[in-house]
């Protein structure tokens, strides 16, 4: 985790951190994101989730999905965002066509002001911001999407592993 990372939530003592590197368009992802926020929910203010992006470059779509979160993080929707790519991920992903206007729907539809979006989502700098997550994946050996840490060791992205994992560091 970065002192940047995207934190969804945070708990004060800050004692078990959960760090999932996602990429949007990847199904698997997409599959175990209820039972992320199932966790989130139950272990909210003692646990601190955090997002990293890690795009497969065959989906043709994630680097711009990653960027367009980013670009409404700039806005203070960046979670907003998040979530409306995993529950819209059906009608955008697994294409080989370009979803760049789908995105800018979305941006709309949160109320976000459309130049600010635009400049954001083409910035070298948002780029380089989802590039650098990725290569700190890359680093910590993450192959493949979703891959998730507890305490930085890697654990399963099903509900009863994660669980089971942040429990035995809070017994800890």
């Amino acid at each position: 985790m970065r002192s940047d990372s995207h934190r969804l939530s945070t708990a004060p003592d800050g004692e078990v951190t959960v760090v999932e590197f996602l990429d949007l368009e990847c199904e698997a992802c997409r599959a175990a994101f209820p039972a992320v926020e199932r966790l989130r929910q139950e272990y909210d203010g003692r646990v601190t989730f955090v997002m990293r992006y890690f795009p497969i470059p065959s989906h043709r779509n994630a680097q711009l999905a990653a960027r367009a979160i980013e670009a409404a993080g700039q806005q203070g929707r960046l979670e907003a965002m998040y979530r409306t790519m995993y529950e819209t991920q059906p009608q955008w992903g697994d294409q080989q066509a370009d979803h760049r206007e789908t995105f800018l729907g979305f941006a709309r539809g949160l109320g976000l002001d459309m130049s600010a979006f635009v400049a954001a989502l083409d910035d070298p700098a948002t780029a380089a911001r989802v590039e650098s997550d990725f290569r700190d994946g890359i680093a910590a050996g993450v192959r493949g999407t979703p891959t998730l840490f507890v305490n930085g060791r890697q654990s399963s992205a099903t509900y009863e592993g994660l669980r089971a994992a942040i429990e035995a560091e809070l017994k800890r």
